[in-house]
């Protein structure tokens, strides 16, 4: 298997597992979808059933973009070592963060379309 292959389905995976543990979030109905729609994004990469290149830098664009306005008006860190939110500022950061990992996953499918060897 080659190497876009292995890359999008691990991603595919951790974006169906991100999805998952929004499940118990106050609001899932917003964060299931954004990140079912990096799983299936990757999915596509994997399956080689894959739209153009720039749609995956749309994608990429329109998460930056989330993930900036998503941010905490005063950062107060990530605290992986609790799952509980402190405060709504880290809930803000957090959020942040995985709308970052999904740009730039993207980003990367963007690159395995545009150059599949």
């Amino acid at each position: 298997m080659s190497l876009p292959k292995i890359v999008s389905l691990a991603l595919t995976l951790l974006f169906v597992l991100f999805a998952y543990f929004q499940l118990n979030d106050p609001d899932p109905a917003s964060w299931v979808p954004i990140y079912g729609l990096a799983a299936a994004a990757c999915f596509s990469v994997f399956l080689g059933r894959t739209p153009r290149y720039y749609v995956f830098l749309v994608m990429s664009a329109a998460y930056l973009i989330a993930a900036f306005s998503q941010w905490p008006p005063e950062y107060e860190g990530i605290l992986f070592g609790e799952m509980k939110m402190r405060s709504l500022n880290i809930e803000l950061a957090r959020e942040s963060l995985g709308l970052v990992v999904c740009a730039l996953a993207m980003l990367l499918m963007s690159w395995f379309v545009r150059n599949p060897n």
